[in-house]
């Protein structure tokens, strides 16, 4: 890439590579000049030349996506998007969007799909405990699966033990037919279905009968202690305070734990959430750390990283009275 005077030329080395980077009916294009209103792209051949304000960036942007590209990763409007956030952050996705984290069922790559997501798999990579505080959306219980099994597949860890509280407990519990564990099996789910999309069915079922993979509810957790295991603590906030310190000092020798949770959805009954408060009061402790993901790491649809945007603005606005919320 060279710059003068506010040009920047990108040679990109293959037609194919091209045809890929524009995209179909140059769709990837248009949307490169939408987000980047200031500068003129024209493309001659397998050069594209930009000039405006930001043309070194738009120009660092092409890059990244050849380099994308290159390693066989595939372009869409979606991903598009959060390359041109990373970007504008001066994060290289190249890096972030191609790193493997595990092979998964089907034979899908599970890798991290922003720099938040990036930060929070090193972060279990590197600690003993792990707290991932973030909304719907940003992959913090799949990507702690995904670890699990990684680590269950490399003889780090012996048994993986995925958790979280059964918030309702009382009346409406009782009205669900079968034992306890029936019952209970609504709230637990959701890390079942993140299992299965790492492990085939036939292996993820066969893990679960020899608890290997141990699936339950955080109250039997209490009066055992956790060795060589990766556990998971999801749905975090709707622990108590009494819950979360009986959780956390079950941790046993070769273990390895991510919490997850998202405090603007707390549902206990007094509101008083076990994971409010506790970055502030375990802050220092050697082996542990906080990632907090945000909108940008939000992979559902579109409107999913939209909807949590609405609500972070509204949030924070001051109210009638000239407080904040």
């Amino acid at each position: 890439m060279t710059a003068t005077d506010s040009i920047t030329t990108v040679v990109v080395p293959g037609t194919h590579l091209m045809a890929a980077l524009v995209g179909a009916q140059d769709q990837h294009l248009r949307q490169i000049e939408r987000a980047f209103p200031a500068d003129e792209i024209h493309v001659r051949g397998n050069e594209i030349s930009i000039r405006g304000a930001d043309s070194a960036q738009v120009g660092h942007l092409f890059e990244e996506l050849v380099g994308l590209l290159q390693k066989g990763h595939e372009i869409d409007a979606n991903s598009l998007d959060r390359v041109m956030g990373m970007v504008r952050d001066n994060e290289r996705p190249s890096e972030v969007l191609t790193h493997d984290v595990l092979r998964g069922a089907k034979g899908r790559q599970v890798r991290p799909k922003s720099a938040g997501q990036k930060r929070y798999i090193d972060a279990i990579e590197n600690n003993v405990i792990t707290f991932g505080i973030g909304p719907a959306g940003t992959g913090k219980s799949w990507l702690a699966v995904a670890m699990a099994v990684k680590a269950l597949q490399a003889k780090q860890v012996q048994r993986i033990i995925l958790t979280r509280p059964a918030v309702e407990a009382g009346e409406r519990l009782g009205f669900l037919p079968g034992d306890l564990m029936a019952k209970i099996d609504p709230y637990l789910r959701p890390l079942y279905d993140a299992l299965y999309d790492m492990v085939e069915p036939e292996g993820a079922q066969r893990l679960l009968e020899r608890q290997t993979v141990e699936v339950a509810p955080l109250a039997f957790m209490r009066g055992r202690t956790l060795n060589n295991s990766f556990i998971i603590l999801d749905e975090a906030q709707n622990t108590t305070p009494e819950q979360m310190k009986m959780f956390l000092t079950r941790i046993g020798f070769g273990s390895r734990v991510v919490v997850t949770g998202d405090v603007t959805q707390v549902d206990i009954p007094n509101g008083k959430s076990g994971l409010a408060g506790l970055e502030r009061m375990l802050q220092g402790i050697d082996g542990l750390a906080f990632v907090h993901l945000g909108t940008r790491d939000v992979v559902r649809h579109r409107i999913v990283a939209d909807i949590v945007a609405a609500y972070e603005r509204t949030s924070a606005a001051p109210t009638s009275g000239g407080g904040a919320e």
